[in-house]
């Protein structure tokens, strides 16, 4: 029996594609079972104001452990 979880979360990072990131998961066992996206937002001051606006996408894979073939 593995001590791995069985489901995890897996975060595009800065540096890296969608496809790395998916690599990455197979990689340690696991397969993409769910596509998450949110935005990020940062502080920007307009005039005497200060407005949210969308910084970046960030993307997150929920991923399940591959069932072993027996």
């Amino acid at each position: 029996m593995s001590d791995k979880p069985k489901k995890k979360r897996f975060e595009v990072e800065d540096h890296e594609s969608i496809s790395d990131c998916l690599d990455r998961m197979d990689k340690e066992g696991y397969q993409p079972v769910r596509r998450m996206e949110e935005p990020v937002f940062i502080e920007v001051k307009e005039g005497k104001t200060i407005v949210q606006k969308v910084h970046k996408q960030k993307i997150v894979f929920e991923g399940i452990l591959k069932q072993e073939n027996k």
